[in-house]
């Protein structure tokens, strides 16, 4: 049902500063579909319907004092049946934190209903009217025109969000649940030399005892961005009081590291990359290796991963987690098109200025042109995962998934509406990193 009207892709700040003012915000789903949806700030109406068995249920009375989701749904809409899943998995996250889901259906036919339920799942209460959609009381008094609609109400019986997007639900009930991301701003800063002069990192790691050992996760950072912000900290922070340490650095000329931006080129970040491993791997206290990459950094990870494999003889590093991976650079540089600034592919000169003064180097555009990014990548055939959004108009969704084409041991996760930077919903794209890190390392 839905149309493909995509949404931000602007990033995060400090993640990278990969898009420029021409990809700004975007509309979304809501625009066009949740228009007539009670709004925040407004009463939830009571209402009496049945549940599956035929049994009475009054809304106002089971749902006093509670933080309550209304998924609107029906088994005969395909978008509901999609979300299904999603909406399972964010009750059975939230309810130990005392959310509680209640499944609206418009569904005529009890048994169609009950099927869907016990298809997918569903193991919150559910209720109707049995009623086609369009003569149900509940739409009229929600102004619900569309499924799937959620809508949030707090334990004041008062709306707080009414959206036809999941995303914007779980991003809502995590902030709500556990709080809005704060930087942790901990650690432990080093340098390390790097291929062009000294690179900045910071390293988090948890209290170990004499002798013990623990995993260790490389983070590299996009195009023009840092080591810094939600992005990678949100993982970084899980990852510590799980047992893992991470490290992330600022590539050369970037953040504090030493070089200047116009002389970096992925070669060289992929140079960086492995020192960082041979640092890391020097260290008493680690035991395996991972590393994660976004955007361009999902690249340099990538292709590092396969390098260190190839010079090894077997997968360097026990995980890789690619988020957003920039393969599209080596398509951008044959067109004569980085990020939107058109020039010479052949004949770039020593620099193309970008916004803010940034200055690309000619050479970054010549190594790029001839860069070998999935041929290199393949010969890393370990455990990985990799995470897009398909709404990601920097890079297309179809570059992550060649990467899963390649690696056999690898999954693949496609965030529908998600942009670049996963704005959407950061927390559930760094989840979805951070349980993978988990399940493969420990």
């Amino acid at each position: 049902m839905r149309l493909s009207t995509f949404l931000t892709a602007l990033l995060l700040v400090g993640a990278t500063v990969e898009v420029k003012a021409q990809f700004g915000p975007q509309k979304d789903m809501d625009s066009k579909y949740a228009t007539e949806l009670i709004q925040p700030g407004t009463a939830a109406p009571d209402f009496k319907m049945q549940t599956p068995d035929g049994k009475k249920f009054q809304f106002a009375k089971w749902a006093k004092g509670k933080t309550v989701v209304l998924d609107f749904w029906a088994s005969w809409c395909p978008d509901c049946r999609k979300d299904a899943p999603e909406v399972v998995r964010m009750y059975r996250a939230y309810k130990k934190h005392g959310v509680e889901f209640l499944g609206v259906s418009m569904d005529t036919d009890v048994e169609a209903w009950k099927k869907a339920i016990e298809k997918y799942e569903i193991d919150y209460p559910q209720v109707s009217e049995l009623k086609k959609f369009k003569e149900t009381d509940i739409a009229k008094a929600y102004g619900v025109k569309w499924i799937p609609s959620m809508v949030v109400i707090g334990p004041d019986g008062q709306v707080k969000l009414s959206t036809v997007l999941t995303y914007k639900v779980d991003k809502y009930l995590k902030e709500l649940t556990t709080g809005a991301y704060v930087p942790a701003k901990k650690g432990e800063s080093v340098s390390i030399d790097g291929d062009h002069g000294k690179l900045s990192a910071l390293i988090q790691k948890p209290e170990l005892k004499e002798g013990e050992k623990c995993p260790m996760v490389i983070f590299c950072h996009g195009f023009g961005g840092t080591k810094d912000g939600p992005l990678f900290e949100l993982i970084c922070d899980s990852l510590q009081a799980h047992g893992i340490a991470s490290i992330r650095f600022d590539f050369n000329g970037h953040g504090q590291s030493e070089g200047e931006f116009k002389d970096m080129t992925v070669p060289n970040e992929i140079e960086d990359a492995k020192k960082v491993a041979e640092y890391v791997r020097d260290l008493r206290y680690v035991s395996d290796l991972a590393i994660v990459g976004h955007s361009q950094g999902g690249v340099v990870a990538s292709m590092t991963a396969g390098e260190l494999s190839a010079e090894l003889g077997e997968p360097a590093f026990k995980a890789v987690a690619l988020m957003a991976p920039a393969a599209v650079l080596r398509d951008d540089a044959i067109k004569g098109n980085t990020m939107g600034k058109m020039y010479d592919p052949f004949d770039p000169g020593e620099f193309i200025e970008l916004w803010g003064g940034m200055k690309l180097g000619g050479n970054y555009i010549k190594t790029a042109f001839n860069l070998p990014i999935y041929e290199t990548a393949a010969k890393y055939q370990g455990p990985a995962i990799i995470v897009h959004g398909n709404a990601d108009r920097v890079v297309p969704y179809t570059y992550g998934e060649r990467y899963h084409q390649i690696w056999p041991k690898s999954e693949y996760v496609m965030q529908e509406y998600f942009d670049h930077g996963f704005s959407q919903n950061i927390y559930r794209s760094t989840d979805l990193v951070t349980q993978f890190l988990l399940k493969t390392l420990k």
